[in-house]
């Protein structure tokens, strides 16, 4: 069966990982971090790449703790791409001014904000804004439940248990058009469901293993939105890579750096060191979109088939990297991956 690529969008994601400076080799400042992922997101634009998507994060490795404050500096230098999170950790925020943060940028932007809420894989949020990690699940139920409500753009009326009661509570400033909403899910059935009772679209984060593995979220979605009455949206994904002039570049550039950032992670969460095996894997079978143009744009057409999904966004920046490196896998993205990628979907 044809994919129609014309109704793919194709999107970069970053965490925010700090990058390394080409010629010292020394981490940038987080000034000078924030700095050179607006310039990111302004080659994106001009590459015409869909989407850009920017994680939240509290620890020492990223830059981007708010994510919506770097969106409107991107508001006001790009014209087309739409500027989203990856995610907006609902949980440790106030619905109210994720709400108002996001319609404001909504507003500088001529209507190209998009928040992708999420529960968190990473926790250092709830302690921070006084939240309890026991309170996980519940907090998430209640605040998207509550961002559900205030989406209708009229005066909220609300009983807060974990957030605060509203009553007939007018929010400013009034969007133009209903905010763009998506749920990123990292593999939680429950959180599929949640997404689907709302009727919000998904992202799902592949970040390891086969992506077929996913198909059973896939259709989880499909058959929930339909029980709960509400519309089925296209799935989308994302997942990590590097792209280079040449497959041992990108893969040199991946092992110093994707599982330098992937160990970090795993060594906090219980997992093995990334070995040589599992790398290559995730390189040739997995979720790992590494090398050249050509390379990327096989695997990520193959996916595309495969999951039936609308949206890919490509990880990029893992671990930090090269300034330079970064700027050369979004040039390459957007130049050469991309348009390849419609065109294997056409000959498909």
């Amino acid at each position: 069966m044809t994919t129609n690529e014309k109704k793919i969008l194709f999107g970069l994601d970053t965490f925010g990982d700090v990058a390394y400076h080409d010629e010292t080799k020394e981490p940038l400042s987080y000034a000078e971090s924030l700095r050179m992922i607006v310039e990111e997101g302004k080659l994106a634009d001009q590459l015409g790449i869909d989407v850009i998507a920017l994680g939240e994060h509290h620890r020492k490795e990223y830059s981007i703790s708010s994510p919506d404050t770097v969106l409107a500096a991107l508001a006001t230098v790009t014209e087309k791409i739409i500027l989203g999170t990856g995610v907006t950790v609902l949980s440790s925020d106030d619905p109210v001014r994720v709400y108002e943060r996001f319609a404001t940028v909504d507003a500088l932007s001529n209507g190209r904000a998009q928040v992708m809420l999420g529960r968190g894989s990473f926790t250092e949020s709830f302690p921070l804004f006084g939240y309890d990690l026991n309170d996980y699940n519940e907090l998430f139920e209640e605040k998207i439940a509550l961002f559900n409500e205030l989406l209708t753009g009229e005066p909220v009326t609300w009983e807060g248990h974990f957030t605060q009661s509203l009553n007939n509570v007018q929010l400013y400033p009034k969007t133009e058009k209903r905010l763009d909403v998506q749920v990123g899910v990292g593999g939680s059935p429950d959180s599929i469901i949640r997404a689907a009772k709302y009727g919000f679209p998904v992202m799902l984060a592949i970040i390891g293993g086969e992506p077929a593995r996913f198909l059973p979220y896939i259709d989880l979605y499909q058959r929930a939105t339909k029980q709960f009455g509400q519309p089925t949206h296209p799935v989308g994904m994302h997942s990590h890579g590097v792209i280079a002039d040449t497959d041992e570049e990108a893969q040199e550039i991946a092992w110093q750096y994707l599982k330098k950032s992937m160990d970090k992670i795993g060594s906090e969460r219980g997992w093995a060191p990334m070995t040589r095996e599992r790398f290559a894997f995730e390189i040739s079978e997995g979720s790992y979109y590494v090398g050249s143009p050509e390379t990327v744009a096989q695997k990520i057409a193959h996916v595309i088939q495969t999951l039936g999904v609308k949206r890919f966004d490509f990880v990029y920046g893992a671990g930090g990297q090269l300034q330079k490196d970064r700027f050369r896998t979004i040039q390459l993205y957007g130049e050469k991956v991309v348009p390849r990628v419609k065109e294997l979907l056409k000959e498909g």
